[in-house]
């Protein structure tokens, strides 16, 4: 009886320093880049596109690839701008390849936005974008 209890012991031991481990010990997403969390998501006011989305799908250009393959879809990227309204950088979430990818994202790089803007303060804001290629 008296090992059993040892056991018994040892066990509730080992289980609540683990348990006291895993709430002391500190959790970081672990695909965060150094300085990606200064980015915030939520704001007052997001970025936009000067000129809307349009302006943007107007300086797409089909890669020629895409067209001889019948490739169609939607690239979605996650867009960083700064304070300015600058693009700070472009990262494909989700892609369809043939070239289309890296359009989307240079196009956007080169694209001008409104700042994102958190208690009337323009901020750096990340956000979601999704570039439809379809053949007409």
């Amino acid at each position: 009886m008296k090992l059993r209890l040892d056991f018994s012991l040892i066990f509730l031991f080992i289980f609540f320093f683990s348990l006291f481990f895993l709430m002391v010990s500190e959790t970081k997403p672990k695909n965060l880049v150094p300085g990606e969390e200064e980015y915030l998501v939520a704001v007052d006011k997001m970025p936009a596109p000067v000129g809307g989305v349009d302006a943007i799908m107007k300086k797409i250009t089909y890669p020629s690839t895409a067209q001889k393959n019948g490739v169609q879809g939607k690239v979605y990227v996650l867009v960083y701008i700064n304070e300015k309204g600058e693009v700070d950088d472009v990262k494909v979430v989700k892609g369809i390849g043939a070239g289309c990818d890296e359009e989307a994202a240079n196009t956007i790089r080169k694209s001008k936005f409104t700042p994102g803007m958190n208690n009337g303060v323009a901020v750096k804001t990340k956000f979601s974008l999704a570039i439809t290629f379809k053949m007409s």
